[in-house]
């Protein structure tokens, strides 16, 4: 058993000789079989799967190129911030498949689950994607109707008379 500590010179001695090594692990990448890793990102409704391996930079969503399946430009920068903000834009392929919410949520679920899928490949990203917030998930989503109101908050119109 541990002998005991009776001063604060005793606990310096056993912090120094406590080599830091065996206080902190490093992450360790996880990858499947093939190389890939997987992460599932969620934003409002909808949930994505995501799969990213070495490649090209090709971005597949639900079978479709993203250009085709997000059309408007914003939903495909949205999609493309977490490999600038790592810095390994081109390096990775992406496969996603998202269900749920509208194409704005989808594309918010989509770069939630790359990024989560980019620190799980190299651990050494995740500082910069942290930082950026892209771990996080973004927990707004849409508020519920209530009772005796049109929508949650909108009461109906007011009648005096």
């Amino acid at each position: 058993m541990a002998e005991q500590i009776n001063s604060l010179e005793e606990l310096g001695a056993v912090a120094v000789a406590t080599p830091a090594a065996e206080v902190e692990t490093p992450r360790e990448p996880v990858r499947d079989a093939q190389g890939r890793s997987y992460a599932t990102g969620k934003r409002k409704d909808a949930v994505a799967r995501v799969w990213i391996k070495p490649g090209s930079g090709k971005v597949t969503v639900n079978g479709k190129e993203m250009a085709a399946y997000f059309a408007r430009p914003v939903l495909q920068m949205i999609l493309r911030q977490p490999f600038q903000v790592a810095g390994v834009s081109g390096q990775f392929d992406v496969t996603a498949t998202v269900k749920g919410g509208g194409l704005s949520g989808q594309a918010g679920a989509v770069k939630h689950g790359i990024s989560k899928a980019l620190q799980l490949y190299d651990p050494a990203l995740r500082g910069a994607l942290k930082a950026a917030g892209f771990l996080t998930r973004d927990s707004r989503v849409v508020e519920r109707k209530k009772y005796g109101k049109a929508k949650a908050r909108k009461s109906f119109q007011f009648s005096k008379r």
